[in-house]
């Protein structure tokens, strides 16, 4: 009996979505979590969102040293961390483009178009972050930590929904 329920759940569209959803999401976490992977793609990976964000500050005219995550200047420093390089918010991205029903080349626009505007987003955050350091330091707490956390994982879901409204499988009416 309990395993017809689960048969009848499991043809919910919905239900398949959260499912996959948890699953990619759990192992993408946990995967990103290991040390392995954290010294060999992680760290990489955020040294080079630091060294993007420190030449676009550059363009900006300030005179920035970049040394691994950190970025240095006379007016203000901030090192950038895991959590702060966009990770997050790409992998709750990703995890969501593919576990939705959608033909594997828009999961792919997806993914690309994801990754690359999440990027975006994070070195916008990282810059004015910097510069909320540099005018208004007893706000970059607040800037870094209920702001723009909030706009970056929301900024995810907002993708993740435009996404989905475009290239979203459309279910057939025997569902």
């Amino acid at each position: 009996m309990q395993g017809m329920k689960l048969r009848v759940m499991w043809r919910r569209p919905e239900v398949r979505f959260l499912v996959v959803f948890v699953i990619i999401l759990s192992a993408a976490f946990t995967t990103v979590a290991l040390r392995p992977v954290n010294d060999a793609v992680v760290v990489p990976y955020t040294r080079w969102v630091a060294t993007v964000s420190g030449h676009l500050l550059g363009l900006f005219g300030e005179k920035i040293s970049i040394n691994g995550c950190s970025l240095s200047s006379p007016r203000f420093s901030v090192t950038i961390y895991n959590g702060c390089n966009g990770l997050i918010a790409t992998l709750i991205l990703l995890s969501g483009v593919l576990a939705f029903p959608a033909r594997w080349t828009g999961k792919l626009i997806g993914v690309i178009g994801g990754i690359l505007a999440i990027q975006i987003i994070n070195l916008i955050r990282i810059v004015s972050l910097f510069y909320i350091g540099v005018f208004a330091p007893k706000l970059f707490n607040q800037a870094h930590i209920y702001i723009w956390q909030s706009i970056v994982i929301l900024a995810s879901v907002a993708l993740w929904i435009a996404w989905a409204r475009h290239f979203g499988a459309v279910p057939s009416g025997n569902e």
